[in-house]
């Protein structure tokens, strides 16, 4: 399962290919460098936790990361200032990135994909049954790490949290093939399976931080917000993004049966002849014409109208932190969101 089929992250170099300033995509991550080698120190010491048998398929996983968005949420969202973060906050940005990498185990069994960040997939490369096991060992030392704080919140949180991120893809793949999906279905998916990891990471970090109630609540419906546009801007990827820069295999969405938004879209624009043969390659009755239904994208305006879906997002998750720009951690949360919807236009035919 996955907070997305195999999100590209929010980096530095993707940013700014997208055209955003190179001093703008450089500021949000420039200023995490060291945060996030405080993850990376942190993840290499857990490899130590699992049995010998299986620490080399966890350092793969590991390995796997990206630029780590959630935990950059949990340090966003937790910001004190440029020092070195405190061990609390580390540990919680360990503990959604680990939960993140399971899902992407789990994912890419479920689609069939192959690469992803430009090697095999865990599954290509051990077997999809050693990466299903592989997954819940990740899971389990996630929800291990939560244990360490001082109460329980952080556990239960985190325990909802992948409660529900498990229930949407369960709803995802049994509607898999089906045409009985609505957008408030996507919808609901989307939430659940991708934003609830955002929305936690960033409730975690505010929350661990000792920033105020308030903020806590604004960091978490922000988080919530960006998750939802940018699992709609990955499922934007998988038509309009080129796999040797993203380094993933695309248009698994179409040939695994997901009824994506730009799908959707796509439907609903469609003749009913077109509808129906649709219909058929979701079902996995007919082959999927990818190039075709790109074309078709293409000339019925699809893009556009998915892109303004994800601004719509992107302007909720800025609403949301409106009243709090006087907090450090408000205007830096906020340039993810240019970042994303930077992105979001360098994909856009003609970019």
């Amino acid at each position: 399962m996955s907070t997305a089929v195999a999100v590209p992250e929010l980096s530095p170099a993707s940013a700014v290919g997208a055209g955003v300033a190179p001093a703008s995509a450089a500021g949000v991550f420039g200023r995490l460098a060291g945060h996030q080698a405080a993850l990376d120190a942190f993840l290499r010491e857990q490899l130590a936790e699992f049995e010998p048998e299986i620490r080399d398929l966890a350092a793969y996983s590991l390995d796997a990361a990206g630029k780590r968005i959630r935990p950059a949420l949990v340090f966003l969202s937790g910001w004190q200032g440029p020092g070195a973060p405190t061990p609390e906050l580390v540990r919680v940005a360990a503990v959604v990135e680990m939960v993140h990498l399971a899902t992407l185990v789990h994912d890419d069994i479920m689609d069939g994909a192959e690469v992803r960040r430009n090697r095999p997939t865990v599954a290509r490369r051990y077997g999809s049954a050693a990466a299903v096991l592989l997954g819940d060992a990740l899971f389990a030392h996630a929800l291990h790490l939560t244990t360490q704080f001082p109460t329980t919140a952080v556990c239960a949180a985190v325990s909802v949290a992948m409660r529900r991120v498990c229930a949407g893809e369960i709803v995802q793949t049994l509607r898999r093939g089906s045409l009985r999906v609505d957008r408030a279905d996507y919808t609901r998916i989307v939430d659940l399976k991708t934003a609830e990891l955002f929305r936690v990471s960033c409730q975690l970090g505010a929350e661990v931080a000792g920033h105020p109630a308030g903020f806590v609540a604004a960091a978490s419906r922000f988080g919530r917000h960006l998750g939802i546009g940018y699992q709609i801007y990955d499922d934007l990827v998988d038509f309009f993004g080129e796999e040797a820069r993203i380094g993933k295999t695309l248009g698994t969405d179409l040939t695994s049966g997901k009824l994506t938004l730009p799908l959707l879209v796509l439907r609903e624009r469609l003749e009913p002849v077109e509808q129906e043969r649709l219909a058929e390659e979701l079902a996995g009755r007919r082959t999927p014409d990818l190039a075709g239904r790109l074309e078709q994208m293409r000339h019925l305006g699809v893009f556009g109208r998915v892109a303004a879906e994800v601004a719509e997002e992107l302007a909720a998750a800025r609403a949301a932190l409106a009243p709090w720009q006087s907090l450090a951690p408000a205007p830096r949360l906020g340039e993810l969101a240019d970042l994303l919807e930077a992105q979001v236009r360098s994909l856009a035919p003609g970019a």
